[in-house]
């Protein structure tokens, strides 16, 4: 091993060390994601950064068992059909005319997102949206409308996910790293109040962006209400598994915001996930198909590469060396600092990497600054939510761009006015909310 700088503890040394390996095989995605995390636990221990107990511990941590508690409730949200209906429900109401549906898929996607993990609602969007492409006869690549309405099933979800700790993986895992470090945590509701009206004006601006940058070619949309109406017949009445969902769902969201500080959002989680068994409301084979037990694995993995970061000092030594200048800002631009690396970071990366890559690094700098750690999770963990630009930047995206409706170059160029939007709007909510 090299020599080690001033400043800096063995231990430190190899925590770098780890994470810059981290850092390489997450940008490159040479190994999946999941297999990079558990390498990191095992280098952790094998190179003495932290010792072997205390990074296998940290696979335990509450927050990987809250947010598998949140899959297995996702899961039976699209098991039993309820979240297609609901769907379904949403765009009926908003399909008057091409505008009115467009912000019904928007607004119907981010609203899910509240509530199930943002790639699952486009993954149960995706085949309702390319069923009203091809009542409409749209044609690939060639209609305006087609972008816009592909754009509106990914943008929507993506700003629908970062209001509640139940879109995406990245804010339970900032709360783990924040956990970790300072022994604080933010609940369910506090982060709800803080994040989604952020949320609901990103879903306004994705609504009235997408309009003037894809001028709508279509004038006429009885035949997407005949499609939509087919499948709400399709659906049939509600089934008593759906209602049985409905209330077990209702009632953990009720115990998340009454209950998750004095018992724990994990314990509120694995309740609700037991009781969808007790009830026979979704059986196992169903969890192993819908669950992503991948980003589950690189949970354990990120929550150690972070606290061996902070532990040992490493985080604070790449703070002062990467991020030095930032310390002299003020509270308020040091945060705006971070929600930009955080927001370009996650258009190369999966969302929960740009989280645990930034995060430990992010609270060195903030720890010199005055910045409230609090602050700095919602700084770093908000923005990383917001890929619009690359397909790779985050499931929806990718899932939008399979179906062929749009170039690439009309994302990017349509996506980085948007992200600089959400930059803008994310400023002004933390000034003046």
């Amino acid at each position: 091993m090299a020599p080690t700088p001033d400043g800096l503890t063995r231990e430190g040394q190899s925590a770098i060390a780890v994470f810059a390996l981290c850092f390489v095989l997450w940008v490159t995605q040479a190994l999946p994601l999941a297999v990079t995390s558990l390498f990191a636990i095992v280098l952790l221990p094998l190179l003495g950064a932290i010792p072997y107990d205390r990074a296998f511990a940290l696979f335990g941590s509450p927050v990987i068992f809250f947010i598998l508690g949140a899959f297995v409730l996702a899961a039976a949200l699209m098991r039993s059909g309820l979240s297609t209906r609901l769907a379904v429900l949403f765009l009926r109401r908003f399909g008057g005319s091409p505008g009115s549906l467009l912000a019904g898929v928007v607004f119907s996607g981010g609203f899910l997102a509240f509530w199930m993990p943002e790639h699952a609602v486009a993954a149960l969007l995706f085949p309702i949206v390319l069923e009203i492409a091809r009542a409409l006869e749209i044609p690939p690549m060639r209609s305006s409308y087609g972008k816009a309405l592909f754009l509106s099933l990914a943008w929507g979800a993506v700003a629908g996910g970062v209001a509640t700790l139940l879109g995406g993986a990245r804010a339970p895992l900032a709360l783990g790293i924040l956990a970790e470090h300072y022994g604080q945590t933010i609940g369910f509701l506090e982060w709800m109040i803080a994040a989604a009206p952020f949320s609901l004006l990103m879903m306004v601006a994705v609504y009235l962006l997408l309009p003037r940058m894809f001028r709508s070619d279509v004038t006429d949309i009885t035949r997407a209400k005949e499609a939509l109406d087919k499948k709400a017949r399709e659906l049939g009445p509600v089934s008593g598994r759906e209602k049985g969902v409905a209330v077990v769902t209702v009632a953990t969201i009720v115990a998340w915001v009454s209950a998750g500080q004095s018992i724990g959002l994990a314990a509120v989680s694995l309740l609700s996930a037991v009781a969808l068994f007790v009830f026979d409301l979704i059986d196992w084979r169903s969890v192993e198909e819908y669950v992503n037990w991948g980003v589950i694995l690189m949970y354990g993995g990120a929550i150690a590469l972070a606290y061996a970061l902070h532990d040992t000092g490493g985080a604070r030594f790449i703070a002062e060396a990467t991020l030095a200048r930032a310390s002299g800002l003020s509270a308020f631009w040091v945060l705006m600092v971070f929600a930009v690396l955080a927001s370009i970071l996650t258009e190369a990366i999966s969302n929960v990497a740009a989280v645990a890559l930034l995060l430990p690094i992010c609270f060195g700098v903030a720890e010199g600054s005055g910045v409230g750690p609090v602050s700095v999770v919602f700084a770093v963990a908000v923005p990383a939510g917001l890929a619009f630009a690359l397909p790779m930047g985050t499931p929806p995206n990718a899932i939008a761009y399979s179906a062929g409706y749009y170039r690439l170059r009309e994302s990017v160029l349509a996506g980085s006015l948007l992200k600089v939007i959400a930059l803008i709007l994310l400023a002004l909510t933390a000034r003046f909310y």
